[in-house]
């Protein structure tokens, strides 16, 4: 069996969690991972997309065909839509999260100036002292507010810290490693399979692994508001790999243990030749996985073949919980994962 760089992946993770990069401003993590593969120049191309992702290609010896993996690293996070008149802001979200699973979070707003002010997002009648539905008030998007660690009073005097309608918002991952395995804090989704992603190129080209068609990571920039990776894809690729996160909830297979493989989600069925061949990958290395069915979920994948692209798509990732909110896994969910991404990037095409 393959050494598996667990512990190199659980540090690219929470270094890439720690680096805020909200759907829309995410070139602090995209840079993260080029100056991580700067040293491998010339035995990669590098291609950094229009829209902001980075595609990387590893060569491979059958060039009449090609891979396509890929995992985004941008996050949920939210938007400035209006300084109120006591300084305070209204905000709107970036992404599909619930307004009650941001409730008490820290968070930052980056400014035009290029600055950070922090701040913490509450709803308008927090206190239990003060209002009498502070229990009970809806949380919903004209609810909620941004309270600045800053001495603002007015519109004038948030305006005067640089700050704009606009501007992004990111949410505090508070992230943390437990001594039981747990790596836990927001934006699991999609940083723990990105890590993987990353390790796994480091893998194959620090051992030299040859790879039976040319393979491209593409880490991706705007999935969380559903158009990731879904266009400058290579003529040549003829399977494309989500690694994004295994859903775990009420009536699915998935735990934080195990590698997900997604049969279907709301967009539909993926490819059922990948989706068996993964299987049958997992099952003949001892790999731990479950198959399930997402009900509310859609992937750069089902995007990508929603644009007219012509692939076979397939969905993996480590089991996540509590997706969108405060989320967890595990240091085994990201080993099945990158177990089976090894056999897979070395396994003869469909």
């Amino acid at each position: 069996m393959e050494k598996i760089p667990t512990e190199d992946m659980i540090r690219t993770l929470v270094e890439l969690v720690e680096i805020p990069s909200p759907t829309g401003r995410a070139e602090d993590a995209i840079r993260y991972l080029t100056d991580r593969l700067a040293k491998y120049k010339g035995r990669i191309t590098l291609r950094h997309t229009a829209k902001g992702g980075v595609r990387v290609t590893l060569p491979g010896e059958d060039t009449t065909t090609a891979r396509l993996l890929t995992a985004h690293v941008d996050t949920l996070g939210a938007m400035v839509k209006e300084i109120k008149p006591d300084g305070r802001l209204r905000i709107t979200n970036i992404g599909g999260f619930s307004w009650n699973s941001v409730d008490g979070a820290y968070c930052k707003v980056k400014t035009s100036r290029g600055n950070h002010v922090s701040g913490t997002i509450l709803a308008t009648h927090t206190s239990v002292h003060v209002y009498s539905d502070a229990s009970t008030q809806e949380r919903k998007e004209e609810n909620m507010e941004v309270r600045l660690d800053a001495k603002v009073n007015s519109k004038k005097d948030t305006e005067k810290l640089g700050i704009r309608v606009g501007d992004f918002v990111s949410f505090d991952p508070r992230v943390e490693t437990t001594e039981a395995g747990f790596i836990k804090g927001r934006h699991m989704d999609d940083k723990a399979s990105a890590a993987i992603l990353l390790e796994l190129m480091v893998h194959v080209l620090t051992e030299g692994v040859h790879l039976p068609y040319p393979t491209h990571f593409y880490f991706s920039n705007n999935e969380e508001v559903g158009f990731g990776a879904n266009s400058s894809i290579p003529e040549k690729v003829r399977e494309y790999l989500a690694v994004d996160m295994g859903a775990i909830g009420e009536g699915l297979e998935t735990d934080e243990y195990c590698v997900s493989i997604c049969a279907k989600d709301s967009s539909g069925p993926y490819h059922h030749g990948l989706r068996q061949k993964l299987v049958q990958l997992a099952e003949e290395n001892g790999v731990r996985y479950a198959v399930d069915i997402y009900p509310h979920y859609g992937s750069d994948a089902s995007a990508a073949v929603r644009a007219g692209h012509d692939l076979i798509h397939g969905l993996i990732g480590p089991g996540v919980d509590a997706s969108h909110a405060y989320e967890r896994t595990h240091r085994e969910a990201l080993e099945h994962t990158y177990r089976l991404l090894v056999q897979y990037i070395q396994s003869p095409s469909l």
